[in-house]
């Protein structure tokens, strides 16, 4: 069933705003930055089948353009959302990075 026929409140983006990201499975996260699955597929599923395919998120983000633009419902612009996705995550991850010196004391280095 599409995410458009489920009950207001129900879909992944419904529960992200009442509750928070941290309600969210990985396939819902992953559902709402995809935001459409393709005929018969709900974003929900593909979400789900492509964390299955590929090993879950870090398997996800790690494969090759070509392999991942052959799945069904994947396309350029679903590509590069997620790619956008992975690159913002590692900006923010060096940012953090740089804002702790992890190395100066035992404290600092358990963060």
């Amino acid at each position: 069933m599409s995410i458009a026929r489920w009950q207001a409140g129900e879909g992944p983006r419904d529960k992200l705003l009442a509750r928070g990201t941290q309600a969210l499975s990985d396939a819902e996260l992953l559902a709402v930055m995809l935001g459409t699955g393709y005929r018969d597929c709900s974003a929900v599923q593909l979400a789900r089948e492509l964390l299955v395919e590929f090993d879950g998120l870090a398997g996800l983000l790690r494969v090759d353009g070509p392999r991942l633009l052959a799945w069904p419902g994947i396309g350029i612009a679903k590509y590069a959302q997620l790619r956008a996705a992975l690159e913002l995550a590692r900006r923010q991850a060096l940012q953090e990075m740089g804002r702790v010196d992890v190395l100066s004391s035992p404290e600092a280095t358990g963060r």
